[in-house]
């Protein structure tokens, strides 16, 4: 029966069991899905949420000078409040904070840092498209304080991370070191059920998704990859691609976890102060653990997302998921690329004009 499956909470204290040095972890986790369905219901209402609250035309601007929307600042809020008051965090870090968040005065520091986003696509609510939250947990081993330093960890050092994805369903996926887990809120019961145990991603795949308006700024190794999917059956590859594009990296995630396939938002030259767009600590970081723990693989391109040292806590980085092999052919064209091995040989003697120059006859 359905109702055999464990609970998010059974499935945290059986996989974590065994690691008495992460005994508060599931309670600090049980926290973060608390917050998820209490985002979650807010989502499902919409506009209806802010009637006579806050209108459309009241948005700020946050650290990176984007739009924030009502339900940016709610959801930020929301997780704020249940994960800060349990003794679990000594401090947090958002997509919508200047500043790492420090735990009031009055509460009880503990061993971990979060890292967030809280409402990842929320330029999508609008048109009613799924959206998420994706965060990430770290150590903090010290009894000072945390400040910006500590938080400026490698991905490979995360204890767990996950998303919340809400769309026709809730669901969490997430990982605490042993494979990449799904569960979906049962909103009758209002728990989260395992239903996807142990997602693998396909090494190959016949899918990518990335957003080609951006085609004329890409580097040469991402046009020639991008380029050889366009070309289909006809092209070198031998097979057709499709190409998919929700700008919600949590949807993009989540379909790659259920059914394989690659996403890339690649260092391009549109903007040269931006090296990527994607941030670190609480968007790549956390998403390339959970697809590595499923067999596929993250990297910016030219060398894995997890062993990238953080520079800084708002720090944007390109960003290459999904399964194994063409995340893989995506760093060899990269590699090619930068010594030359990409490039067809051309002798000057057999040029097109050759040695006689037409104005010259």
């Amino acid at each position: 029966m359905f109702y055999q499956r464990p609970t998010l909470s059974k499935f945290l204290i059986e996989h974590l069991r065994g690691a008495p040095s992460e005994q508060d972890l599931s309670a600090l986790l049980v926290d973060v899905a608390a917050a998820v369905k209490t985002i979650a219901a807010v989502v499902a209402k919409g506009q209806l949420h802010f009637r006579g609250e806050a209108a459309p035309d009241r948005a700020t601007v946050n650290v990176h000078g984007e739009v924030q929307k009502p339900l940016d600042v709610l959801t930020n809020e929301i997780v704020l409040r249940h994960c800060e008051w349990g003794g679990l965090v000594a401090g947090m870090v958002s997509e919508e904070l200047d500043e790492p968040y420090p735990i009031p005065a009055d509460h009880r520091r503990g061993r971990y840092l979060l890292v967030f986003d809280p409402l990842d696509g929320s330029s999508n609510i609008d048109v009613n498209v799924s959206v998420g939250s994706i965060f990430s947990v770290l150590r903090h081993d010290t009894e000072a304080p945390p400040g910006p330093r500590d938080y400026l960890q490698p991905g490979h050092r995360q204890i767990a991370a996950g998303y919340a994805i809400y769309g026709p369903t809730t669901m969490l996926v997430l990982t605490v070191g042993n494979g990449t887990h799904g569960f979906t809120l049962d909103r009758e019961i209002g728990n989260f059920i395992l239903t996807h145990p142990d997602l693998r991603i396909p090494s190959e795949t016949s899918e990518f998704a990335i957003n080609t308006s951006n085609e004329r700024f890409w580097e040469p190794p991402v046009q020639r990859y991008v380029g050889e999917c366009k070309e289909g059956r006809s092209g070198i590859r031998e097979r057709d691609f499709n190409m998919r594009w929700i700008a919600s990296m949590v949807a993009e995630v989540h379909r790659i976890l259920m059914r394989g396939g690659v996403f890339m938002y690649p260092r391009d030259t549109k903007d040269p102060k931006k090296p990527g767009r994607l941030r670190l600590l609480y968007e790549a970081n956390p998403m390339a653990l959970l697809v590595e723990q499923a067999g596929g693989r993250g990297s910016t391109g030219r060398g894995p997302l997890l062993d990238v040292q953080p520079e800084s806590i708002h720090q944007r980085i390109p960003v290459v998921l999904g399964s194994h092999e063409e995340v893989e052919r995506i760093e060899r064209y990269h590699r090619e690329f930068e010594d030359g091995t990409d490039r067809p040989f051309v002798s000057p003697l057999f040029n097109e004009r050759s040695l006689f120059r037409p104005e010259a006859l």
